[in-house]
């Protein structure tokens, strides 16, 4: 290890220490309750940082440092509050208690701070669960959740996780993205939103795909702002991410994991089947994956065009493969049936990548043309060329519903 390395590495164990040193000092004086406003906890911190820094001899920037990160730990969500506190910031990683990473405009990089112990992280995952009203532990050591704001939260504990607690943030825009930003972004380009934004007033029923974290979420969103006033929408999601700003008749639906209290969950399938009841004009779930993939299916062969989803794919094509598949989890069909059933309740397949500087794009819009008996075809209506630019390659196909929809808009 180099002197300046070794320096630095001492400077920060020193800092540590006394940050920790600070902490049992302000929980020995303090009665940490939510009784306690913040403007008092931060005057008692003030005297404590004081008395440290003439007692070590600390800098005015090390002092403010050493005053924000003790009030994080005790009242916010300790190392990684800076992190939330970047607006920037799309993913917070945190793998065992001395290991952080972020995402930031695409490129992921390492955080400079860690927790003083795994106990600490031990505790703001409790806190973030607390908050959310779920419980895990070593009995039950994974959790999906979201705090208030809506970000997405994952844990992963110890035994399943063998170098320590895991905890993963995928962090949501206050304001959602919408289309026109996306053009700007240059993430799709202006005439492919033009179809689109008439094909979703015209009741077209519109999957996005991609892999992970290609805006998916984002992209529905966006596409949601283009539905027409005066129609009734119902969401059904894993843990609500969806921002549907611009639709008025807006009724939400999350699913309800088991606990110990009650062991009754509320599945996706619970959710679809009640949804129906409440005479919605479209149903968007946020991410379909299993067994309720039959249920939609049947959502949208049964007067509910025009609706919306999100899958995890590679491909349009490994689209159709996976909804294949995740039907036949819920229900035993035969595959022409499947297929059959996919060519006619889904119309477009909107296909998102990320580029290699880490650029969410659209990369692929299709239509779903039918099924000839065997297999299902695709007509590719824009398509990235080599350059990265979104390219158009044929004319839609189906043009009945549109066509349908501007005699009714010309009147």
């Amino acid at each position: 290890m180099s002197e300046v390395l070794y320096k630095r590495e001492a400077i920060l164990s020193n800092i540590e220490t006394l940050l920790e040193e600070l902490r049992m000092r302000l929980a020995g004086n303090v009665d940490m309750t939510d009784d306690i406003s913040d403007g008092e906890i931060l005057e008692a911190i003030d005297g404590l940082v004081l008395e440290a820094g003439r007692r070590e001899k600390l800098s005015l920037r090390k002092k403010e440092e050493l005053r924000k990160d003790l009030f994080y730990s005790v009242r916010r969500l300790d190392a990684i509050q800076e992190l939330l506190d970047d607006a920037d910031i799309s993913e917070i990683m945190v793998n065992g208690y001395e290991n952080i990473f972020y995402e930031k405009k695409g490129n992921i990089y390492r955080f400079h701070k860690k927790f003083s112990s795994e106990k600490r992280l031990y505790a703001v995952i409790q806190q973030i669960a607390g908050g959310c009203n779920r419980v895990v532990n070593e009995q039950s050591p994974i959790l999906d959740a979201r705090l208030k704001n809506g970000d997405r939260v994952n844990v992963v504990l110890p035994p399943v996780a063998l170098d320590g607690p895991i905890l993963t943030i995928r962090r949501f825009p206050e304001t959602p993205i919408t289309m026109e930003q996306l053009i700007k972004w240059k993430s799709i380009t202006k005439d492919a939103a033009k179809l689109l934004r008439k094909l979703t007033a015209a009741g077209y029923t519109i999957i996005v795909s991609g892999g992970t974290s290609t805006g998916k979420t984002t992209f529905l969103n966006a596409l949601s702002g283009f539905i027409p006033k005066g129609e009734r929408i119902v969401t059904i999601e894993d843990n609500a991410e969806l921002q549907l700003k611009s639709v008025e008749n807006l009724v939400r639906l999350e699913v309800k994991p088991a606990n110990l209290e009650e062991n009754r969950e509320i599945t996706i399938r619970d959710l679809l089947k009640t949804a129906l009841r409440m005479r919605p004009s479209r149903i968007i779930i946020g991410e379909v994956r299993g067994s309720e993939t039959a249920d939609f299916l049947n959502c949208l062969n049964t007067g509910h065009a025009g609706s919306m989803g999100s899958v995890h794919a590679n491909s349009p094509e490994d689209l159709v493969y996976r909804i294949e598949m995740m039907v036949r989890m819920g229900m035993e069909l035969p595959i022409p049936v499947i297929r059959q059933m996919i060519s006619a309740g889904i119309n477009i397949i909107v296909h998102l990548c990320r580029d290699a500087s880490g650029k969410r794009k659209v990369e692929k819009i299709c239509e779903i043309k039918g099924f000839d008996g065997e297999k299902i075809d695709l007509n590719t209506l824009y398509e990235m060329n080599i350059k990265g630019a979104l390219e158009k390659k044929n004319d839609l196909m189906h043009t009945e519903k549109l066509r349908k929809y501007e005699e009714l808009t010309q009147k």
